[in-house]
């Protein structure tokens, strides 16, 4: 689903970041599961890195046994190549940095043990409220603010480079691999002579978990569709160019492959 899922408390700020880091504009609140679903944006540092970023819903004590929005959260987690941590150093709740980590990767262990040999970053957030004090004890880890910006861009090249190495070590394949999978559970409905609708939980989600109002989802969403053999699956239907098709509430004009 990601390359990085930011995991972290509600309120740990991961909307905020996700909103300055990309073009995703999440639901912001200062009240706990603000984000009830997880928000993806394309982090694009140049025409050759980009990677896309998962603001998680905030996971609490307990999640591993249901508990919040429990299981909810964490299958999403574990489809992240790497997991960023925010470590909120103002929380309402007074728990302190190291506590809030040692929860987190409690809750993730519990859960899938394997999630825990997952690259990781951990970060402080809201360093602009934090006590000089509070800051300091962090160590020499990075502290950012999503307000003021000040550490976000270090972050963003940290990210880069764990993901980078984190696709570099995948499994090479010898020769060349032609996938053409079919989508599991997925239905083309007609609606009208130029009109269809395509149904399953799969390609819904694909839209559902993006923000489909800027150019940089929109291209994920049209290469993910591609890699689960949507037009294909099209074609087969008798969908032609120029007709409508509808995933949930997002329409877009189909275009037969070149």
């Amino acid at each position: 689903m990601a390359d990085v899922a930011l995991v972290g408390f509600p309120n740990a700020g991961k909307s905020t970041l996700i909103s300055v880091i990309s073009a995703a504009k999440p639901k912001i609140a200062n009240y706990p599961f603000t984000t009830l679903e997880p928000n993806l944006g394309v982090v694009a540092l140049d025409d050759d890195t980009n990677f896309v970023v998962a603001d998680i819903p905030g996971l609490i004590e307990g999640a591993s046994e249901g508990r919040g929005l429990g299981h909810r959260f964490l299958r999403h987690v574990e489809r992240a190549r790497v997991l960023c941590l925010l470590i909120d150093l103002v929380p309402m709740d007074e728990m302190s940095a190291q506590q809030q980590e040692e929860t987190l990767l409690n809750e993730l262990g519990q859960y899938r043990p394997d999630l825990l040999e997952r690259p990781r970053i951990v970060v402080g957030t809201k360093a602009d409220m934090a006590s000089t004090e509070i800051v300091e004890s962090f160590g020499d880890r990075l502290v950012i603010s999503s307000i003021t910006h000040s550490g976000v861009s270090e972050l963003v090249g940290q990210m880069a480079s764990v993901v980078h190495e984190s696709r570099s070590v995948e499994p090479h394949h010898e020769g060349v691999v032609v996938m053409r999978p079919e989508v599991t559970g997925a239905v083309v409905e007609r609606l009208d002579d130029n009109e269809f609708r395509l149904v399953g939980r799969e390609v819904e989600r694909v839209v559902a978990l993006n923000d489909v109002t800027t150019p940089e989802a929109l291209d994920w969403i049209d290469s993910r569709l591609e890699r689960l053999g949507i037009s294909k699956m099209l074609a087969r239907a008798g969908v032609a160019d120029g007709d409508i098709v509808w995933i949930g509430e997002f329409s877009f004009e189909y275009q037969a492959d070149v």
